[in-house]
């Protein structure tokens, strides 16, 4: 019976099935397939072989224990779990005010152009803005310190000093996804009842107060649901703008080296694919681990904001 059941909902509803099959054949070729290649994890891998008929390596945590010896791949671990985190809070932080400064504004021209203007830098490429910052930061002909100069102040080494990059990386993150992401948050205000807001008005409430009482609560689960699946990305960096603001930069490394450029810089230095591997299951694993820990405390605070 219960086969039947399925293949009548399956008949039923054929049309929304179809239109599903495309989305779900580049699913599983693209991120389930790719699964099978973590075993290399565990091989001493070598290409004549292949990855299937690559010995097996011993012990099996030989990959991972190389992977820790340097103490990079804890730093690297570090960084990421510390720049996605800064990137997630200023993101939402700046995302949700835009959004709500939007929803306020009545003069439709004046915010179409502002929209517009917050929503362009989203489809600049990291390599463009990498360019952009190495010529606004660059020692000796930067933008910035031949500003520093005419006001006769020394020029600062920008690319010896670590610690400003954790700045300089959120700012740009921040210029770049804000516009992108606060389309959500707009359309989450657009399905909010007017009525709520007529009756607010009626018992005297400000503007201030309607976002407090009626804006935020509303947008809460949109919130909660955004946050966790930035979490679930928490261990993934975003490549292409760490390799195109800091590349090869040693001198940046200590604050600004995350999971995916070490591995990629491993692989492509040492060309070890097991250790590589090694490094991209790690990161999975803990990916993982903290989407399963927010997804609970989520679950607790709001039952309807949980992903599962």
């Amino acid at each position: 019976m219960k086969g039947k059941g399925f293949f009548k909902e399956l008949y039923k509803n054929r049309a929304l099935y179809s239109m599903f099959l495309p989305a779900a054949a580049v699913l599983i070729l693209f991120n389930y397939l790719p699964m099978f290649g973590m075993v290399t994890a565990f091989k001493d891998f070598n290409f004549a072989d292949g990855i299937f008929g690559s010995p097996w390596i011993s012990p099996l945590t030989k990959n991972f224990e190389y992977l820790f010896s340097s103490g990079s791949a804890t730093r690297a671990t570090w960084n990421t779990i510390l720049l996605n985190l800064l990137f997630i809070v200023f993101g939402l932080v700046f995302e949700l005010g835009f959004a709500l400064m939007f929803n306020e504004l009545r003069m439709k021209k004046f915010k179409s152009a502002v929209q517009f203007g917050i929503f362009l830098p989203y489809f600049i490429s990291w390599i463009v803005v990498g360019l952009f910052s190495y010529n606004l930061f660059n020692y000796e002909h930067g933008s910035l310190n031949t500003l520093l100069k005419l006001f006769g102040m020394e020029a600062i080494n920008w690319y010896e000093n670590p610690k400003m990059w954790v700045v300089i990386l959120v700012v740009f993150r921040v210029w770049k996804m804000t516009g992108y992401g606060m389309i959500m948050y707009i359309a989450a205000l657009g399905g909010i009842d007017t009525t709520y807001y007529e009756a607010a008005k009626i018992d005297g409430a400000s503007r201030w107060q309607q976002i407090k009482s009626i804006s935020l609560p509303l947008l809460a689960p949109t919130a909660i649901t955004l946050l966790l699946l930035n979490c679930g990305k928490i261990m993934n960096a975003d490549f292409g703008m760490f390799y195109s603001m800091i590349g090869n930069n040693a001198q940046l490394y200590s604050t600004t080296d995350v999971l995916d450029t070490f591995i990629y810089r491993n692989l492509r230095l040492n060309g070890d694919v097991g250790m590589s591997s090694a490094a991209g299951l790690y990161q999975s694993v803990l990916s993982t681990a903290i989407l399963l820990f927010m997804n609970r405390l989520a679950r607790k605070h709001n039952p309807d904001g949980a992903l599962f």
